[in-house]
């Protein structure tokens, strides 16, 4: 069996993945006494006995987790981090092992992963494939709008809204940065920053991120229908990753997706207008984290 260390396993994601592997029988999962989760000798000897440490930490202290692999040198387990510590940077294999041809060989591969982060998955999926195809130029202003239930936000926001004193519905991230805006750029092979406007809603998981579009402001001109081929070609065989056809009565339920790992593409258009929004559906904790760090850990271990 792999044996599996979940550092920061007890935070909402690491919580998850945690629930995920408990009853599987090819996992093996190793552990640090409650009373020395800071003792940095009884995590370097937990990570050297494990095959594969999952990061589950804010992203300073997944730093220092990934310096004491360093200096484990040959003992050091194989990783794969949750955080957004390390999701551009060199030497690390980006985990959505939908983004190509060849990406899920690579994070096959790889020592280091860095797990896709949930909005960013979104965008990702909604995006790389119109840029591969030439439907959308990498230079392309755009707005990325996105909704999440409160469970993306971290312990403080989990709290006020399990408490009854947060609101309804907010927008935030206003002074137009983001945490996920480095990889959506990166990943998404874009040339131009877009606009990323996230919110959160007063339900505990689920997602949807949508990119409005005015077909004639883009090159070509393209019809809506390019954009749904380009995605069946792109999503051709994936297991978690599909198209789907728009719902009869014109709305779009956030939390259907709730409990899986998948991710499902919407296309909706109006040619008479030349108008389209691309929709991306998931559970943010699902195929936003969770779910997508156990794909991941299965590839990696061959599993």
């Amino acid at each position: 069996m792999a044996k599996i260390f979940i550092d920061g396993d007890a935070g909402t994601t690491g919580l998850e993945i945690r629930e995920r592997l408990a009853g599987r029988a090819n996992v093996e999962l190793v552990a640090i006494a409650p009373e020395k989760r800071k003792d940095v000798d009884a995590k370097r000897a937990v990570l050297a006995e494990a095959d594969l440490a999952i990061l589950c930490l804010p992203d300073a202290a997944a730093i220092e987790t990934v310096a004491l692999c360093d200096a484990l040198g040959d003992k050091a387990p194989r990783l794969l981090d949750a955080s957004t510590a390390h999701r551009v940077a060199p030497g690390w294999v980006y985990g959505f092992p939908e983004l190509c041809a060849g990406q899920s060989e690579q994070i096959a591969r790889a020592r280091r992963v860095a797990n896709v982060g949930c909005y960013a998955n979104g965008a990702i999926a909604l995006l790389r494939p119109l840029v591969d195809a030439g439907l959308i130029a990498p230079g392309q202003p755009l707005t990325i709008n996105a909704v999440s239930g409160y469970s993306g936000g971290g312990k403080q926001m989990i709290e006020a809204y399990e408490a009854g004193t947060a609101p309804a519905f907010e927008l935030y991230g206003l002074g137009f940065e983001h945490k996920h805006i480095p990889e959506i750029i990166a990943y998404s092979k874009l040339a131009a920053r877009p606009l990323l406007i996230p919110s959160v809603g007063n339900f505990r998981q689920g997602m949807l991120v949508s990119v409005p579009l005015q077909l004639d402001a883009l090159s070509g001109a393209p019809r809506a229908a390019d954009f749904e081929a380009a995605y069946r070609r792109h999503y051709a065989g994936a297991a978690h990753v599909r198209v789907a056809s728009p719902p009869a009565g014109g709305r779009l339920d956030a939390l259907a997706l709730n409990g899986t790992d998948d991710l499902e593409i919407y296309v909706f258009a109006r040619e008479d207008f030349r108008q389209a929004l691309l929709v991306a559906r998931l559970d943010n904790l699902g195929k936003g984290a969770s779910g997508s760090a156990v794909q991941n850990m299965d590839l990696m271990l061959g599993l």
